[in-house]
């Protein structure tokens, strides 16, 4: 075959830029250290390449970003349960203090300041926030769990549910001493003999009820729905009754102190077949550091009577329904990082502390009166044999009110201890589960973790190349272009008139 100059011309160039575009290639390849700059240099990389990006971007998501999402709203629950905790403590303390039959005044005002100030704190954990999202409040992040300050205008219809075992033994007194201040009313006045009669009661969430609307308890698949006497305050049930009692087959309701008291026979009626009992109330006008009800109870919020908003807490079997919040911290696993109010503490802790609040200011009563008619005694005014004898009967009665108060401010004292105990357990329950939330959260942590790296190594493998690699591919694509060059300017040197002699 005859071989003429203009295909070897030809062939020459196409060789040149061939390892032109070797060495351009070599060139985008060291400014870039990658393999390819776009798919069609070589089809296989790339597809793996937008295959292990794809994967390294999900795997980044959870490692960078959910994972420390949720860490960090795990350290803020786990916070606020250690501080609820260190409050639930204090509140410890102060029940065995109360509990002992050797209380001086000061001891009493100790207690009840103290008592005052971990009322104000208790919940005010519960309102703890991540970013702005209160943790404890389910799917309501956006919303406290207890009121931040004093309403007067929202309102509720709460459903209350209890079982017939939650009945709780409760002192009343009738009579106060109203101690004088005149020798007009030493002589004249009546002398109050305090009463106490107890009963079994059903404490409801609140004080300051507006209304119980209903109350049934069911047991051996009947429902029974007694009547219910209400009354605005314990005075008008005593003044109803001459004394604060309750026939053995009544039931009374005291929208102040939202007490529920049920005879002797309705209680052991209750208690023996374990009945399960509901009661429905609303009330209007919530004080600061109160919990909202729908965090705890089935209720509607009626302030707009038209448009009332219903929640629930539980089914219609009673069980308790969860709102959880999920992260999902790697492929095909979610890891529940929230801890509903409900399942940390319990809502009657800051009834118990009204109880005992109010147990330790009769006491300090009761003896402010005693101190005061002892002082009485003491002044040049009463000091005729009339006037001692008289007030030795005051004494007398108020004695006896303080004796009242001392024994029901120990027996008070003590059987809260239990119920103290009980709410640092479920604390200490919740405070394990977010700690073994946290240890696994941290196991996936560091699997994640590997996986990231592994997927790094592997787009590295298969992107980058090394620079040593990409000088050696350079040089010589440089040199074979170099080398073309030259032999195609010798070529070109050569023409016809070579062979001309």
């Amino acid at each position: 075959m005859r071989v003429t100059n203009n295909m070897i011309m030809r062939n020459s160039s196409y060789n040149i830029n061939g390892t032109k575009g070797m060495v351009n290639t070599s060139a985008n390849q060291m400014t870039t250290q990658k393999k390819i700059s776009r798919p069609s240099e070589d089809p296989v990389v790339a597809i793996r390449s937008l295959r292990l990006n794809t994967s390294l971007d999900r795997v980044s998501q959870y490692y960078k970003k959910n994972i420390p999402d949720a860490e960090s709203w795990l350290d803020v629950t786990e916070t606020a349960l250690l501080n609820m905790k260190t409050l639930m403590t204090d509140m410890r303390t102060q029940t065995v203090n109360g509990a002992t039959d050797t209380l001086t005044q000061e001891n009493r005002n100790t207690i009840l300041a103290q008592l005052k100030a971990l009322q104000q704190q208790i919940f005010a954990e519960g309102n703890a926030d991540y970013a702005g999202r209160t943790v404890f409040t389910g799917f309501r992040t956006n919303k406290d769990l207890v009121f931040t300050e004093n309403d007067e205008t929202t309102s509720y219809a709460i459903e209350q549910r209890f079982n017939g075992t939650d009945l709780e033994s409760f002192s009343y007194f009738t009579g106060d001493v109203k101690v004088p201040t005149t020798e007009a009313e030493v002589m004249g006045n009546a002398i109050s003999d305090t009463t106490k009669t107890s009963y079994y009661r059903l404490r409801t969430a609140y004080k300051d009820v507006d209304e119980l609307t209903s109350f049934s308890y069911t047991y051996d698949g009947a429902t029974t729905t007694p009547t219910v006497t209400s009354y605005d305050t314990e005075d008008d049930w005593a003044a109803a009754t001459g004394l604060k009692e309750v026939d053995p087959d009544a039931i009374v309701f005291i929208r102040e102190t939202g007490d529920l008291i049920v005879g002797d026979n309705v209680a052991a009626e209750l208690k023996s077949h374990h009945a399960q009992i509901t009661m429905t109330y609303d009330k209007t006008g919530f004080n600061k550091g109160e919990l909202r009800p729908e965090y705890y109870f089935n209720c509607t919020d009626q302030t707009d009577p038209l448009n009332t908003i219903d929640y629930e807490k539980f089914d219609a079997d009673g069980n308790e329904i969860g709102y959880d919040i999920n992260y999902t911290v790697s492929a095909n696993q979610t890891l529940t990082v929230n801890l509903e109010a409900s399942d940390a503490f319990s809502g009657d802790i800051l009834r118990d502390m009204d109880d005992m609040i109010a147990a330790v200011t009769r006491a300090l009563n009761a003896h402010d009166k005693l101190d005061n008619i002892k002082s009485m005694m003491e002044e040049t005014q009463y000091d005729d044999p009339a006037s001692q004898e008289r007030l030795q009967k005051w004494l007398s009665a108020a004695q006896k009110e303080a004796d009242y108060a001392d024994d029901n401010l120990q027996k008070m004292y003590s059987a809260e201890l239990g119920k103290v105990d009980g709410y640092l357990t479920n604390l200490n329950l919740a405070l394990t589960k977010v700690g073994c939330t946290e240890d696994q959260l941290r196991l996936t942590e560091v699997r994640v973790s590997n996986q990231d790296e592994t997927l790094q190594e592997l787009q590295s493998q298969n992107d980058d190349m090394e620079i040593s690699d990409i000088i050696i591919q350079y040089t010589a694509a440089y040199n074979a272009y170099n080398a073309s060059l030259t032999a195609a300017s010798r070529l070109g040197e050569m023409t016809l008139l070579n062979y001309i002699r």
